[in-house]
């Protein structure tokens, strides 16, 4: 045994009903060292984590610490023996604050029962502020973007001073700059002596940040290669088991009418009372044409995203649905008008979690003919029928196919559920935002190519991304919101990464494109 290794996983197998997830992996992590872990959605990469991290126990094969067997029963046990993971799905108590959920489980106390923060918060906000992690302690998760409870989630391991940290996706919903800053973050930690197994899709981030990588397929543990040693080209084709195209092909830009129009767009921010999240946001999505909002996490895009679909109540302003006005209308009316809609939380706005894939398949649908006998019984038949052509057509992996719980489903296949019930309505009006979160790269292309064919087919889609290769790779208009309003407008064959990040950040601000935006306003 090699004196420093730190986490030895020998020999280890899982198997759920219907699929086998881990199939004789070995896996060692050296000290110091940055790991990655890369294979396809449901490639058994999060499966061989949560059984470090004794969410699971192995069928078979050993956990070594430092040279001594271990049995890992439950997480209090890997935290005991300084393991700590951020989840790709978040493990937090949405109705608690940040702070709360932070030293849920190790909370300070005096005299055994008196629960004391003052010092936890003040450590917390040391730590956000040394790691560039700044979130609201007192803000409610509920209350929070995505983003703000991944940064809760790395906290929440940093609080707990592990020496051994698991990185599951995450950067999935980080911006550019925010994923910069994280892997410094975890470069110095390794430097400062801690061991990172770190799972994720973004071969140019194992590239930068991993000493070493194991690729997983189907369960199977297909090759271990020294980042030095080989390419991100090698890496893709080991992980998919075919050669992977990075770029993404557009037909010529054929226009048409206009299919959203957002005048003077008001949303109020239900965190921070009397301040708007959206301020007066106008711009309009014609058909034939990808629209993508770029920024960073909380300058309003989500909020955005929940007016034009519904899911909040409008402050001030309106939308148009083509000529008609959609500002106060259901969300099922948005949908039969042919407005389609990928979500940011896949959990909380996409799926039914408890349903099998089927359901989840029609959740926009199930009362229409195709999927009804007797016009109100649902038809089993019809929906799995339905369920089984878009895993097929989408590549869904499923342990039971159409009757498989999604809970029970990786995180990718999850959203590769959403992406094909949406694209497979085939909308006018398609509004996608992250839509490619914790995809690999296959599963990337083949979401970019859907895409692309909604436009080429005379659709309209509105895209939020915080990737900004996605972003300068899909769009064909590019519109930057800092701090609730649009502050530039661009041309992404005429721009770069670098100016897009300056107006992003707010260093810059785009007065002729404002000026227009006045001068064009209904």
């Amino acid at each position: 045994m090699d004196e420093n290794y730190v986490i030895e996983m020998e020999h280890i197998s899982k198997s759920f009903p219907g699929i086998k997830a881990n199939d004789d992996i070995t896996l060692r992590l050296k000290k110091g060292e940055i790991h990655a872990l890369l294979g396809e959605n449901g490639a058994g990469k999060s499966t061989l984590m949560s059984i470090l991290f004794g969410f699971y126990q192995p069928d078979e094969g050993t956990i070594k610490i430092n040279g001594k067997e271990v049995e890992i029963k439950d997480p209090n046990q890997a935290n005991d023996l300084g393991i700590g993971m951020v989840h790709q799905h978040f493990k937090l108590v949405e109705v608690f604050t940040v702070l709360e959920n932070i030293i849920l489980g190790v909370e300070p106390t005096k005299f055994k029962f008196i629960l004391t923060e003052k010092e936890a918060r003040q450590k917390i906000i040391e730590l956000s502020k040394k790691y560039g992690l700044e979130v609201d302690v007192d803000a409610k998760i509920e209350d929070i973007t995505v983003g703000m409870q991944q940064k809760t989630e790395i906290l929440k391991m940093l609080y707990r001073e592990n020496d051994i940290l698991i990185f599951d996706e995450p950067t999935a919903v980080l911006t550019p700059q925010e994923i910069d800053e994280l892997l410094v973050i975890m470069k110095n930690l390794a430097k400062e002596g801690k061991s990172i197994l770190f799972i994720s899709h973004k071969l140019d981030e194992i590239m930068n940040v991993s000493d070493t990588c194991s690729v997983l397929r189907k369960g199977k543990l297909i090759a271990t290669k020294k980042i030095s040693e080989t390419s991100k080209e090698e890496l893709s084709k080991l992980m998919v088991g075919r050669d992977v195209s990075f770029s993404v092909d557009k037909k010529e830009q054929k226009l048409g009418e206009t299919v959203l129009k957002v005048r003077n767009l008001v949303m109020a921010d239900k965190i921070h009372n009397g301040h708007d999240i959206v301020n007066g946001v106008s711009f309009d999505v014609r058909k034939g044409e990808i629209v993508c909002i770029a920024g960073i996490d909380g300058n309003g895009q989500s909020e955005l995203v929940y007016g034009i679909t519904g899911l909040e109540k409008v402050k001030d302003g309106s939308i148009k649905f083509k000529d008609t006005d959609i500002t106060n209308i259901s969300i099922f009316k948005r949908n039969n008008f042919g407005l389609a809609h990928i979500p940011e939380d896949r959990h909380k706005h996409g799926l039914v979690l408890d349903y099998p894939l089927s359901y989840n398949s029609v959740l926009e649908n199930f009362w229409k003919p195709d999927y009804t006998k007797l016009k109100f019984l649902l038809d089993e038949k019809k929906i799995n029928s339905y369920a089984n052509k878009l895993i097929q057509d989408y590549d869904i992996r499923s342990a039971e196919g159409a009757k498989t719980i999604v809970r029970s489903m990786s995180g990718g296949n999850q959203q590769k559920i959403i992406v094909a019930r949406e694209i497979d309505r085939n909308p006018e009006l398609l509004i996608a935002v992250q839509p490619t979160r914790g995809l690999d790269v296959g599963a990337i292309e083949n979401i970019h190519r859907q895409i692309v064919n909604e436009r080429d087919n005379g659709h309209a889609v509105l895209l939020v991304s915080f990737e900004l290769d996605e972003v300068l790779d899909l769009s064909d208009r590019i519109l930057v919101m800092f701090n609730g309003k649009i502050v530039g407008e661009f041309n992404p064959k005429e721009t770069t990464p670098e100016e897009l990040g300056l107006y992003m950040a707010g260093s810059k601000e785009n007065y002729e494109f404002k000026e227009e935006e006045e001068n064009g306003k209904d």
